[in-house]
């Protein structure tokens, strides 16, 4: 029986030398793409898919509920301008780490919380700022996933830098400018 590339850890490389990825899943992809793209020192970000069961998913498949995708964003950052631990704030700020697949209206196991390392150092650094959180969250209890990044499918063309892009209309753009604070508005 064939191996599942699915479940392969993400072997891409970055495309500078002494760049590293990231990735993270906190809800829809959209808004939590346009976050990162705001912060000084990540080079680039796509949107797409990751820690599922099924090859080369696409939107209305990850969608079904069936291939346990989650919509993540894939960060690729410089780590001397920017440490791995102001991406993890980024994360955390971004969405309610509390709730089961579902941030606000999106329900389904592909906007599950989750930190996906790419080293050692990575995770311990996700375990470390997730203690923190769930201190400072006191009686509510953190649902976020933290294990290594399986392979990334990158989601379509039209998911990509979405929000900066203008969203279905266009005609929405937001803001991916670095140190940028506008509120982050998420449409369809």
């Amino acid at each position: 029986m064939a191996a599942n590339p699915a479940l392969d850890p993400d072997l891409d490389k970055p495309d500078h030398p002494t760049h590293e990825f990231a990735q993270f899943g906190a809800g829809c992809f959209w808004g939590v793409e346009l976050a990162f793209q705001r912060v000084v020192g990540v080079v680039k970000t796509d949107v797409g898919y990751s820690q599922g069961r099924v090859h080369d998913p696409n939107y209305k498949l990850i969608c079904t509920g069936t291939t346990n995708h989650v919509e993540v964003v894939r960060v690729q950052f410089d780590p001397e301008v920017c440490p791995y631990s102001n991406l993890l704030s980024v994360f955390w700020s971004r969405h309610d780490p509390t709730t089961v697949n579902r941030q606000g209206g999106d329900v389904g196991s592909q906007y599950r919380s989750g930190i996906y390392y790419y080293n050692e150092t990575q995770c311990r650094l996700a375990e470390e700022s997730k203690e923190a959180k769930q201190t400072e969250l006191k009686d509510k209890k953190i649902v976020t996933e933290i294990v290594g990044a399986k392979r990334f499918y990158r989601a379509e063309e039209y998911h990509q830098q979405y929000l900066e892009k203008g969203g279905s209309q266009g005609s929405c753009k937001q803001s991916a400018g670095k140190g940028c604070s506008d509120p982050i508005r998420c449409y369809g």
